[in-house]
């Protein structure tokens, strides 16, 4: 059993070279699952690799978030990030942001080589495994608006009872 995994691979730019390495050397390994990739990364990945790449837009112009934002709709299984701890990034509340997103979803997380190798060698990469996704409640679609919220705060009564609908919601200038 070898169900396809879905790997999102991210290199700063000082780690390109190290996560090219490291996939030429698991390509036997990636061919077998959908990969995904930020701007640079992505392209170098498809040209070296020769594997078909989804690609999102670069880190700094909103690729991480794109990333994260399908990481929190369950379209990742995988996170292989290779982030640069030793210099500063422009975007790195985004770096953040990811980072969090990966742990609040209990998506398993590679910032290294020896990490990526522990995770792409396990076990549980030839297996069915899906980490458990924890129970979080949705915001609402903004349809109701609950009691709660059409409560003064202060106490007074702001006349939200009333019918608005026969009254004029400004001064109407005569």
């Amino acid at each position: 059993m070898n169900p396809v995994k879905r790997i999102a691979l991210i290199a700063h730019d000082n780690k390109k070279v190290g996560l090219l390495r490291w996939a030429e050397y698991n390509r036997q390994t990636l061919k077998s699952h959908e990969l995904f990739a930020t701007g640079t990364t992505g392209t170098m990945l498809e040209y070296e690799l020769g594997l078909p790449v989804h690609r999102f837009l670069s880190g700094p112009l909103g690729g991480d978030q794109q990333i994260g934002a399908l990481l929190a709709e369950g379209g990742l299984d995988l996170l292989i990030f290779f982030w640069d701890p030793l210099e500063a990034q422009p975007h790195d509340p985004d770096v953040r942001a990811l980072l969090r997103l990966a742990a609040v979803w209990n998506i398993p997380v590679a910032c290294n080589v020896a990490s990526a190798d522990m995770i792409i060698s396990s076990p549980l990469m030839d297996g069915d495994y899906r980490p458990a996704r924890p129970e979080i409640e949705r915001p609402s679609t903004g349809d109701e608006v609950p009691e709660w919220a059409l409560r003064p705060r202060d106490g007074v009564d702001h006349g939200l009872d009333r019918d608005w609908e026969d009254e004029q919601p400004w001064p109407v200038a005569v």
